[in-house]
């Protein structure tokens, strides 16, 4: 089965922990969907963020589509908090960028979308809240090509905007005006496109824009743009579907050399170090011995692979997985385990949105 590492970003209470419970509700990985201002969601599992309604730490659950394993990763959306939203893209695979349909795009959406340029994550836009009043769809695609990307592709039309009602229709091979401005934006990227476009615009067979599209998503030049509402389930199973068609599968060799990356360091009940890790090749085995960090070696004594309904031990991981290792004392986040990979992105954080400056009462206390 393939594999998918999603990441899910967004402004602060775009309500992308509520469509993680919506995506998860669907694909039948919960029962019932929770509640971000109750508490009761499976990725904030903080005190504080049960409490505050806001996620501070990356959390990871994992869901199937088809034969295609999707470990989802909510990500905090406060700007306090954009450390631990950058050391998860270096382990996705692609992600879905959350906007809402009443505020737009907001002040931490660029900030997020220049991170995900930088290290080229191929991206879908989901347009949420589409069942609130004064939700618009066309000022939203305005904002974002103005202040994201033009290389956008709206990827059908909502009805009844700003209702309970409102519904998401995806566009389909009879709609004209979809495959005209979808055949114009991949032949802007493609010369053979472009070719075909000029001798007959009306020439290009439906299954070959798709592939296209997947492609040129696949190599972060474009993104389309779903809508739908993640309280209602409006355009949830459209973008669920879009997820396994558009965004590129985990690729590694499992019998390469091993190579993984820590995105993130939790305590366990005893008080050792889980260490979550992202394996890019090779496979990590329990009581392997590895090296990780810049010289550090330890012995793996437990592993958890992320499937759906938690993390589930199991005796190996293999690359394109995600999953908790046990055993490696003094591991941090951004370590790497076992060897290197020829271009490891740095962590670049952006500069704090507010400072503080401390001054001594007395001169003399310096």
């Amino acid at each position: 089965m393939a594999t998918l590492n999603l990441g899910i970003l967004a402004h602060v209470d775009a309500g992308k922990t509520t469509l993680t419970e919506r995506l998860l509700y669907s694909a039948g990985v919960i029962a019932e969907i929770g509640s971000v201002d109750k508490g009761t969601t499976q990725t904030d599992s903080l005190a504080l963020e049960r409490e505050r309604g806001i996620t501070i730490k990356s959390a990871v659950a994992s869901f199937d589509v088809g034969d295609l394993a999707v470990n989802l990763i909510d990500t905090p959306g406060h700007p306090d908090f954009i450390a631990e939203v950058e050391r998860v893209l270096s382990v996705l695979d692609g992600a879905v960028l959350v906007v809402s349909a009443v505020e737009g795009v907001q002040p931490q959406t660029p900030l997020l979308w220049r991170a995900l340029r930088r290290l080229r994550v191929p991206t879908l836009i989901f347009v949420n809240k589409i069942d609130r009043p004064g939700a618009s769809d066309r000022r939203v695609l305005a904002a974002t090509s103005q202040r994201l990307t033009p290389a956008i592709v709206p990827m059908g039309s909502v009805h009844g905007l700003g209702s309970r009602d409102a519904v998401f229709t995806p566009a389909s091979a009879d709609d004209a005006a979809f495959r005209a401005s979808l055949t114009e934006l991949l032949a802007e990227r493609d010369e053979a496109m472009l070719a075909a476009y000029v001798s007959d615009e009306g020439a290009v067979p439906w299954p070959h824009l798709r592939r296209l599209l997947a492609k040129h998503t696949g190599r972060a030049l474009v993104s389309p743009v779903f809508f739908g509402s993640a309280i209602t389930g409006a355009g949830v199973e459209p973008l669920t579907a879009g997820i396994a068609e558009l965004l590129p599968a985990a690729n590694g060799d499992p019998d390469g050399a091993l190579s993984g990356r820590v995105f993130k360091i939790e305590r366990a009940a005893s008080g050792g170090r889980v260490a979550y890790v992202r394996i890019f090749s090779g496979t990590l085995r329990t009581r392997q011995r590895v090296a990780y960090g810049e010289r550090a070696e330890g012995r793996v004594t437990a592993i958890g692979v992320f499937a759906p309904g938690g993390a589930a031990q199991r005796p190996s991981v293999r690359a394109g997985e995600i999953a908790k290792v046990s055993g490696l004392a003094g591991v941090r986040v951004g370590d790497t385990i076992g060897e290197s990979r020829a271009a490891v992105p740095e962590h670049h954080f952006p500069p704090p949105t507010l400072e503080s400056v401390v001054v001594p009462r007395d001169p003399s206390e310096k």
